[in-house]
């Protein structure tokens, strides 16, 4: 008698790509609300302009490499890059910076490297340091909260300023920007003052930069939820946010004028984003976990450099595509013992 089988695997997938990106949004969602809520109506146009080139540019390469549309636009990865990308630049941001970044997120670090599964660099983070180092006027105009804005932006206003390039009502754009925390921070030290003489300015809050505290706190709330989901492993954020920590309290024991402390500096930029979001981005980063320990190590490690010698106040981006760089190497020296290995 015979019987016919189909092609293996007989048992579906628990989980598929999509389902994946989709937790990530839902769990990225509370954030963006405290955005909007901090810095007002930017953050949707941002994302509503990231997301839209980063599925045009999506599209127009699976065409170009005659691979199924329905398939790969549907699996929400170039969403996710949009999201990424959107919740790390100014909210006024001109719109063509969005063009850019994607163009290079998504034809480049993404479909030259083969797609989806192959990219050696996170596609959000290689467009974002693109457009940070080739349009930094650009990309350091940020507003400061609604709460302290002598003129907070409407919706319109908000709308008009991306579109344009311009804050328009005759206003110039040192009358409506401020400096971000870790902008303030790095000025204030090369003008030798003190920490503590720093963090006194009204953009810092109780325990971070004002406003970005809570943003931060909804990032470590979506990456607990993602990790509850088991979307994530703990190994790359915990690894990042103790790295942080330990290295942030040596430094302010060393150098305790000169040094941020530890909690300032998980609230003030985006190490708390990076490190459930950015980071555990299974592709471009390590697949060991013990690779994935030295992974969010090394990243720690590069950011606090940079934010303490660097050229640039936050230096998290660079730090992951550098770490993205060295993953494979690290894979290979932090292998898993095969099963059996060397039993007599």
């Amino acid at each position: 008698m015979k019987f016919i089988t189909g092609n293996a695997p007989h048992l579906p997938p628990q989980t598929t790509v999509a389902g994946i990106m989709q937790q990530v949004l839902l769990a990225l969602v509370p954030a963006i609300i405290a955005y909007w809520w901090f810095f007002g109506w930017g953050i949707f146009f941002q994302l509503i302009l990231a997301v839209g080139f980063a599925l045009l540019f999506e599209w127009l390469m699976l065409r170009v490499r005659r691979k199924p549309l329905g398939l790969f636009l549907g699996d929400y990865s170039a969403v996710v890059t949009g999201v990424l990308f959107a919740l790390c630049i100014p909210a006024t941001a001109p719109w063509w910076i969005s063009m850019v970044a994607m163009l290079f997120a998504i034809v480049i670090a993404k479909h030259l490297y083969g797609g989806l599964g192959h990219n050696l660099f996170n596609p959000a983070m290689a467009g974002y340091v693109v457009v940070l180092i080739s349009f930094p006027q650009e990309m350091t105009t940020w507003l400061p909260p609604q709460a302290l804005a002598d003129n907070p932006f409407s919706f319109f206003e908000t709308l008009t300023t991306i579109f344009s390039g311009n804050p328009g009502g005759g206003l110039d754009w040192d009358a409506v920007t401020q400096a971000t925390p870790l902008d303030t921070i790095k000025t204030g030290v090369h003008a030798e003052r003190l920490i503590s003489e720093i963090t006194v300015a009204p953009i810092f809050g109780s325990f971070g930069g004002y406003g970005w505290e809570w943003i931060a706190n909804w990032y470590l709330a979506g990456g607990v939820f993602l990790l509850f989901r088991r979307i994530i492993s703990w190994h790359v954020p915990l690894t990042v946010l103790a790295t942080t920590l330990v290295l942030s309290m040596l430094g302010s024991f060393v150098d305790p004028g000169g040094t941020l402390a530890p909690v300032l500096q998980i609230y003030s930029g985006g190490i708390m984003l990076g490190a459930f979001f950015i980071a555990t981005d299974p592709v471009s980063g390590c697949a060991s976990r013990r690779g994935k320990l030295v992974f969010g190590l090394g990243v720690a490690l590069i950011t606090l450099v940079i934010r303490r010698w660097g050229g640039y106040p936050d230096g998290f981006a660079f730090a992951v595509l550098l770490m993205n760089l060295a993953a494979p190497l690290i894979d290979i020296y932090t292998r898993p013992r095969t099963y059996g290995h060397n039993l007599d």
